[in-house]
């Protein structure tokens, strides 16, 4: 059903990785290889965090500031989830693209601290800190939509149960006052 954001999803991401392992080969220049790489990391972070999250998996999370100034995380999923094959397999790429990611950076972390190439470093890490923190959101998305979901039943539920209790109390009342002549 989403193609473009399919391919989107998984370009910059393996973009980013690829030209991390190969851009001494092509560059001589540090400064360009970092912020290629940079660049690749932020348009992945935003590609997924505004787009394929929300067409491919039905999930979306932000940061809103209220009129305090109090920063609150807002993690929604969507409320009725149509599944069919294609959006099941766009479900897996998407969870595998997600998780695969970090766990390559921190790899890379580990390669950049071993063979002491230090100046990647702050590169590597924003790398983790990027790929981690769309993953951080959409986990919870997930759960936490999952447990919106069952709390907004249940504060239905409970709503409706006092607004019949709360009728039979006045019914209840007004049968009393009605028999009496009050």
């Amino acid at each position: 059903r989403h193609p473009v954001a399919t391919f989107f999803h998984l370009f910059f991401r393996v973009s980013a990785i690829v030209t991390y392992l190969f851009c001494d080969w092509f560059s001589n220049s540090f400064v360009a290889c970092f912020v290629t790489i940079l660049l690749l990391l932020s348009f992945d972070f935003w590609s997924v965090k505004n787009v394929t999250g929300r067409l491919l998996v039905g999930l979306r999370w932000w940061n809103q500031i209220d009129e305090d100034g109090k920063s609150h995380w807002v993690f929604e999923a969507k409320k009725v989830p149509t599944v069919t094959a294609s959006t099941e397999a766009e479900a897996r790429i998407f969870w595998l693209g997600l998780i695969i990611c970090p766990v390559i950076w921190t790899v890379f972390l580990f390669s950049t601290l071993f063979s002491l190439k230090l100046k990647w470093l702050a590169l590597v890490i924003a790398g983790i800190s990027l790929q981690t923190a769309n993953l951080y959101g959409y986990i919870h998305c997930k759960l936490g939509g999952q447990k919106g979901i069952s709390r907004i039943t249940s504060r239905f539920f409970v709503t409706s149960d006092v607004l019949k209790r709360q009728t039979r109390i006045s019914e209840d009342h007004t049968e009393e006052h009605g028999k009496t002549g009050t």
